[in-house]
């Protein structure tokens, strides 16, 4: 076959092939899935602290042993994706954090019930390594941001399906049975993302036209990188220490707003529904605008570099009203403010994803993911401990939405010190 110049490839895909985006489906479901398991806790906080007498402090140690083994995972599944790939590395994954969900119905204290959120945490730490991963494997680059959005666009659908279906299944199983329901449901999805991913030289359903869009981008490295030549690398700090000041504020908004929501609003748990689903609506909007604004710009001409930047620095901005959303008397006021917030973290987070796969070979991308989930976890570790204090001696929110407000503009100043060009690295 005569080799396609840029333009004919480009066209050729959009006629004949678009099998790319049904993997990004599959990755969508998953991320969906993980976020149910993710964020029962938070929703079933009330009615699990009251049946098994917890505090504050209690539910933040709970959530910082998921946060620890979370971490120690993603940097083992960030290697493991790199070495086995994302169908295997995926799978592998998804079945540890299903086993760790279902066991939250059988723990019966806060020490039984941290181990089961380890287990879990170590699972769902193989989410998003593999979704990158796959998203490297699927897409060229200028499509990545916006692969990378809408994959991660399934964690506000998670978010909105489970106050909508968890409530249901508490009322009328308990709360242990809902975790077992769930998790039991959710294997439907492995057997499909088992049928159906393949690397797209080995799969059937893809033209010669989509793999030649995918395999545009100029060749690199096949060989993996040593972690010690990793953590060397500027760039790979620039992702990590963005993800250390990032992910705890998602973690906070995950975790704590059916709190916020109940202590300020009175709401209980058949009310939360409509408040949570507005908030990860709103989010969602904003994990697939986040991805296309970059792609957008570097279609139109623009540099990776600013068309990434410019995009996070404008999410940076937009979080920052999260600091008044304690002080509106009326709730969906409250509601409009954090999911402001919410789609802006999504926004920003999607373009940070991409960060590794703009600056990174190929076979680096899973490390250096995992690296940056990992210092991600141990932000969010310090940060629940942090919550759970404020909560447990103040009751008030004002400190931890001052931090939450202003965090995402010192990772946009990070980034740009640490990589101001973000230049691909010399491998060789």
């Amino acid at each position: 076959m005569a080799k396609m110049q840029q333009p004919e490839i480009i066209a050729a895909a959009e006629r004949v092939g678009r099998y790319r985006w049904a993997i990004c489906g599959l990755l969508f479901a998953a991320t969906a899935i993980n976020y149910v398991d993710r964020q029962m806790i938070g929703l079933l906080k009330p009615t699990i602290s009251h049946e098994l007498g917890w505090s504050e402090e209690t539910y933040a140690d709970v959530i910082f042993w998921f946060q620890a083994a979370y971490a120690v995972g993603y940097l083992g599944f960030g290697r493991i994706v790199d070495r086995l790939g994302a169908r295997v590395g995926y799978a592998i994954a998804f079945l540890i954090w299903t086993a760790g969900h279902m066991l939250c119905g059988f723990v019966h204290s806060a020490t039984q019930f941290s181990m089961a959120r380890a287990v879990l945490g170590i699972g769902e730490s193989g989410n998003f390594p593999s979704g990158v991963k796959a998203v490297t494997e699927w897409f060229p680059a200028r499509e990545r941001a916006l692969a990378t959005g809408l994959f991660n666009a399934g964690s506000n659908v998670g978010a909105i399906v489970t106050p909508l279906v968890v409530p249901a299944l508490t009322v009328a199983f308990g709360w242990r049975m809902a975790f077992v329901i769930t998790g039991i449901a959710s294997l439907a999805w492995l057997v499909a993302w088992i049928a159906l991913y393949r690397r797209p030289r080995e799969h059937r359903r893809v033209s010669m036209a989509e793999l030649a869009l995918i395999e545009s981008d100029p060749a690199d490295p096949s060989q993996p990188i040593g972690w010690r030549r990793i953590l060397g690398y500027r760039e790979t700090w620039a992702f990590a220490l963005g993800k250390f000041l990032i992910d705890p504020i998602w973690w906070l908004f995950l975790f704590w707003t059916p709190d916020f929501l109940a202590k300020t609003y009175h709401l209980d748990l058949l009310s939360f529904g409509p408040p949570l689903v507005a908030i990860y609506l709103i989010s969602d909007l904003g994990s697939v605008a986040g991805g296309w604004a970059s792609s957008r710009l570097m279609r139109r001409g623009m540099s990776a570099n600013l068309a990434r930047k410019l995009t996070m620095l404008v999410c940076a901005f937009l979080v920052t009203p999260i600091f008044f959303a304690q002080y509106c008397s009326n709730l969906w006021m409250a509601v409009a403010i954090v999911g402001l917030a919410t789609a802006a973290h999504q926004a920003f987070s999607c373009n940070l994803y991409t960060l590794p796969s703009d600056m990174f070979p190929r076979a680096a991308v899973g490390s250096v993911v995992g690296i940056g989930g990992t210092v991600g976890a141990i932000g969010g570790m310090m940060m629940a401990k942090f919550t759970g204090y404020i909560l447990q001696t103040t009751g008030s929110y004002t400190p931890i939405f001052a931090v939450a407000g202003s965090v995402y503009l010192i990772a946009v100043l990070v980034i740009h010190l640490l990589s101001p060009r973000l230049a691909r690295i010399d491998a060789g």
